[in-house]
């Protein structure tokens, strides 16, 4: 997931805490982490070659209707192949698969969605599990991704890997299998805590109104406001380039002195969005029953290590198979994204049907 710095906070349904996945601030952040594109002033960092590549394989750009609003996609590959449906993070978009897709496309049939109120896709008033499922179901169907007799197979990073687990635990039959990508369900990060706590005091007597989308007046100035959330460093600057670019749209200025910049996600989402479905706050050991096979892809240095080193019990241990991607913080195809294409690819050509490699 990706934004511009801005505060949030709240606290769960039923007072039970899961994984906080929402953007929150932190003040003493080193300026290659705050701000990694600043220094190019607007200029676009060199790629490599397999970069370019991928990013020049033109997908088929779609709108999907799905409960009321417009959903996009983006598809690589032939349709009458096994499907893969890709579901971005928090904050993100459809591209953030799109260099990753390609890879992925001379043996499957390959859609990545922006989920409703990010990317291009349309806002919805509330933001619900049970939609965000139905939406990944009619996105799946419209870009063909139901191959003869096969059903797709659902790969989801972060936040949509939450959704392609709820999916999975609750619309079984709407998948072949899922992959998560450094998903985590652990209680909040301390940082999110303490803002949580700030803001609560903050907000006591003060209710908080719809938080305004901010405008920026060029490109340049967008770009230097872009970073990863949750904070990490990223050395692959020009894929954060790509990503920044197509997370902007151009919106008119508030002084009508022209057009500016803003975030494309809908910047109310977290305070939008009901977590009152049981899978998403279940107590430890109330894990569901799945009934299609499941793995996790996880980077060796994202924040779902640090709380295993600190003996903090996780989600999914015990009851998914795993598989460290080294090198990488939270953000695997960002971090190390050849390596996650291997992996996929790997991962793919034996299993569901055979046994994931160790």
């Amino acid at each position: 997931m990706a934004d511009d710095a801005r505060k949030t906070a709240g606290s769960k349904p039923g007072g039970k805490e899961t994984y906080d996945d929402r953007p929150f601030h932190v003040d003493d952040l080193p300026p290659e982490v705050r701000a990694p594109l600043a220094p190019y002033a607007g200029r676009e960092p060199e790629a490599p070659a397999w970069f370019k590549w991928a990013i020049a394989q033109e997908a088929e750009r779609t709108f999907v209707e799905s409960g009321g609003i417009k959903l996009e996609a983006l598809s690589w590959g032939e349709r009458g192949k096994r499907g893969l449906l890709l579901v971005h993070g928090n904050s993100a978009h459809a591209d953030w698969w799109s260099f990753i897709g390609p890879y992925l496309a001379k043996d499957f049939r390959v859609t990545s969605m922006s989920l409703a109120g990010m990317g291009d896709s349309e806002w919805r008033q509330t933001y619900r599990f049970p939609d965000f499922a139905a939406d990944a179901e009619a996105v799946a169907r419209a870009t063909g991704l139901y191959a003869p007799g096969k059903k797709p197979i659902y790969i989801g990073h972060s936040f949509g890997g939450g959704q392609v687990f709820f999916t999975a635990a609750r619309y079984p039959q709407n998948m072949d299998a899922a992959i998560l990508v450094d998903t985590g369900f652990g209680g909040p990060p301390p940082e999110v805590l303490e803002e949580r706590r700030k803001r609560q005091e903050l907000l006591a007597n003060n209710p908080s109104p719809d938080r305004p989308t901010r405008i920026y007046p060029t490109m340049e100035a967008a770009l230097a406001r872009f970073r990863l959330m949750p904070p990490q460093p990223a050395e692959n600057h020009y894929i954060l380039d790509f990503i920044a670019r197509r997370s902007l749209k151009r919106v008119p200025m508030p002084d009508g002195s022209g057009q500016g910049y803003a975030w494309k996600f809908d910047p109310n989402m977290w305070e939008k969005l009901d977590r009152s479905d049981g899978i998403m706050t279940a107590d430890r050991g109330a894990f569901p029953d799945l009934k299609v096979p499941m793995i996790h892809l996880y980077g060796d240095k994202s924040r779902i290590i640090e709380r295993r080193a600190s003996g903090e019990p996780g989600f999914l241990d015990g009851n998914v198979p795993e598989i460290e991607i080294p090198d990488s913080h939270h953000h695997v195809m960002i971090d190390q994204p050849l390596a996650l294409v291997a992996a996929l690819r790997t991962l793919l050509a034996n299993w569901p049907h055979g046994t994931p490699p160790d």
